[in-house]
């Protein structure tokens, strides 16, 4: 699953991304949530502080690209 933040707010950004966690069924195995990073990391710091603690969430990965972080929301067994 992929959610792309882009020309949104802290505000907007906080929302649609606790709406796809809710939407989230044990078959989803990953989110992938698109940030951007060439007009600030307020998103991703926000990504970071108040998600890396969710229910849902697993834990948090970097990928080459700045401008995305992975939700692991459950390993692949």
């Amino acid at each position: 699953m992929t959610l792309d933040l882009h020309n949104m707010n802290v505000c907007q950004a906080r929302i649609r991304l606790n709406a796809a966690l809710k939407k989230a069924t044990s078959a989803d195995y990953r989110l992938r949530v698109i940030h951007g990073y060439n007009l600030g990391s307020a998103i991703k710091k926000m990504v970071y502080r108040e998600f890396a603690d969710h229910p849902k969430v697993l834990r948090l990965e970097t990928t080459t690209n700045p401008g995305e972080t992975i939700l692991v929301l459950r390993e692949y067994y």
